[in-house]
């Protein structure tokens, strides 16, 4: 059986991989990374990964069972520790370091419900978290340590044996909600959805990643480390914020390395297209890169197409793009399209998609709305329902419900919450007892076994009995004016007056900060929103750039928003 057909069985671990690795390619460079986003300033071979893993583990073994932060800037030190904790035993934690002058709520919410008793980092910046710890009296039972401190003790390390049930980290949510919850994902959910990105994405030994995602997240983690480990094939990886300064060094690594694999949530892709400049397109060349995954966030039509346009002249090309729906809870991937395919564009009614009955309809017409389809499962085990969220009874072809999905990838609840993972996790249909199945939140349908993901079910905004989505709200509101910033606004309902009133929170662009004609701006908005959507808003509140809260995928947190606007707490712009 050659590589690109292997699967392997699901007793086999993550660490047996690893060590098969450190065996047969000890040699062969399994991580480059690129800290200013262009430049090699890194990179670890299997041979040298496996040795500092095990270092790691040897320290750690005493902490076996227990929980770890991993606070690490993205790069080589934290894929080290990841791997080091799976070694020990020990529960890794990923979370990202936070910044200067950046509160420290989301890092004591979940140090305190993960009971973490060690937290790891690097040199490169204890120094600032030993000041963070010292202000912070709720963080100094946790111990620091710096792992590339570590000397080596291999004499004392111990491999334990590792079950497919064995819990191997905690993956928090993004809080998109506002309170993060630890997913359980296990040895075995990893190796099952490993499994299945290799399948649905057709990855075999010549496959090759680039990747700038968050290493703490679950795209990051999940897809731009494990995978590559799990193929035995290289990833170049580069910080976020490098991406985020300068959208060109992602497409410029994909050509250089000529990348097969890469990808990133649809704000990504809006970025090049609004960034790039023609002139920074010379020599790059990205006739390699056949699969563009697309994920983590609404996917937009117009993304696609107009990221197709603009790059069609460096080789992309359009078929290349992959839409897929996965989250934490499934470890990653749910559903994915057919590689061999262009993604799946629907048209439907937006007035009965308001309702929560879906009509199609041509792509060209005028009331149509365009949806992106997310593919389907792609494992036998693998099963995606929509179920109306009130009878928790099936619903037709015709109608939006709750997307539940069931299968070896969906982790086992929420760490130390034994009700929000029975709700979450252990739903089952009320007339047929089948389940149990993973309540997703997310809205959407199946029309000829496609998935169609149409909004949050919290995020819903009722009016006058309809149902509308505030993502198409807010990109109604940023398509008005040249001034707003794309993917940060939030439209959310408050209640006032008596009345339910429909509230606009929208960044605008800093280059208009000092030229911005507010009542053009708001007048837009106003029209645009009546136009398209028959509603009226009550309030617009225009902020600046960079201060709409987001989860780490680029999400938007609406709750935040909701909440800074009725504390009158938002970075409003004044004149």
């Amino acid at each position: 059986m050659s590589q690109h057909e292997l699967f392997y069985p699901s007793t086999v671990s993550l660490l047996d991989i690893l060590q098969q690795r450190a065996r047969q390619q000890r040699d062969n460079r399994a991580y480059i990374f690129l800290q200013n986003g262009e430049t090699e300033s890194g990179s670890l071979t299997y041979g040298e990964l496996d040795k500092q893993a095990k270092v790691i583990a040897s320290y750690l073994q005493s902490y076996r069972g227990e929980r770890a932060l991993l606070l690490y800037p993205s790069g080589l030190e934290f894929i080290a520790a990841f791997f080091g904790c799976l070694y020990a035993g020990v529960i890794a934690v990923p979370v990202y370091p936070p910044r200067r002058n950046q509160k420290l709520s989301r890092l004591l919410a979940i140090a305190n419900d993960a009971q973490a008793k060690i937290a790891l980092t690097a040199t490169s910046i204890l120094t600032d978290l030993d000041q963070r710890w010292s202000e912070q009296s709720a963080l100094a039972p946790l111990k620091l340590i710096a792992t590339d401190t570590i000397a080596a003790n291999l004499r004392e390390f111990e491999l334990q044996p590792v079950a497919p049930e064995n819990l191997a980290f905690l993956q928090y949510t993004s809080g998109s909600t506002g309170d993060p919850k630890g997913v359980m994902v296990t040895h075995g959910n990893i190796i099952h959805n490993q499994q299945l990105i290799k399948q649905a994405f057709g990855h075999s030994e010549r496959t090759i990643f680039v990747g700038w995602l968050p290493l703490f997240h679950d795209m990051g983690l999940i897809g731009n480390v494990l995978q590559p480990m799990y193929l035995g094939i290289p990833c170049i990886l580069m910080p976020p914020l490098e991406f985020m300064i300068k959208p060109i060094r992602w497409l410029k690594a994909i050509s250089k390395y000529r990348a097969t694999t890469s990808g990133g949530p649809n704000f990504a892709y809006d970025l090049c297209v609004k960034k790039i400049k023609p002139e920074q397109l010379t020599d790059v060349d990205l006739s390699s890169w056949d699969l563009a995954f697309n994920g983590a966030e609404p996917l937009r039509s117009e993304t696609l197409e107009e990221f197709g346009k603009k790059f069609t002249q460096c080789g992309f090309r359009y078929n290349a793009f992959y839409p897929c729906y996965g989250m934490a809870e499934t470890t990653l991937l749910a559903t994915g399209g057919d590689k061999k395919q262009k993604p799946v564009i629907q048209g439907v009614l937006a007035r009965e998609l308001e309702r929560n009955s879906v009509a199609s309809s041509e792509i060209s017409w005028q009331e149509s709305q365009l949806l992106v389809g997310c593919g389907r499962p792609y494992r036998f085990d693998k099963k995606v329902i929509i179920v109306n969220p009130d009878s928790f009874s099936r619903c037709s072809q015709e109608q939006v419900g709750e997307i539940w999905v069931a299968g070896g990838s969906v982790a086992t609840g929420y760490w130390n919450r034994p009700s929000a993972t029975k709700e979450t996790f252990q739903a089952y249909l009320k007339d047929t007892g089948e389940g149990p199945f993973l309540r997703t939140g997310d809205l959407g349908f199946l029309l000829n076994g496609e998935l169609f993901v149409t909004g949050r079910l919290k995020d819903v905004l009722i009016i006058r009995g309809g149902n509308y989505y505030p993502q198409d709200i807010e990109l109604t509101v940023q398509k008005s004016h040249q001034a707003l910033r794309a993917n940060s606004g939030a439209a959310f309902m408050v209640e006032l007056k008596g009345a339910k009133r429909l509230i606009i929170v929208q960044e605008v662009e800093r280059s208009y900060l000092r030229k911005l004609d507010v009542d053009e701006v708001l007048g837009n908005i106003r029209q645009a929103v009546t136009a398209e959507h028959a509603l009226q808003i009550y309030t617009t509140v225009l902020v600046k750039p960079g201060s709409i809260p987001k989860t780490s995928s680029g999400k938007i947190q609406r709750y935040a928003c909701r909440k800074a606007f009725l504390d009158s707490n938002l970075s409003a712009i004044t004149f």
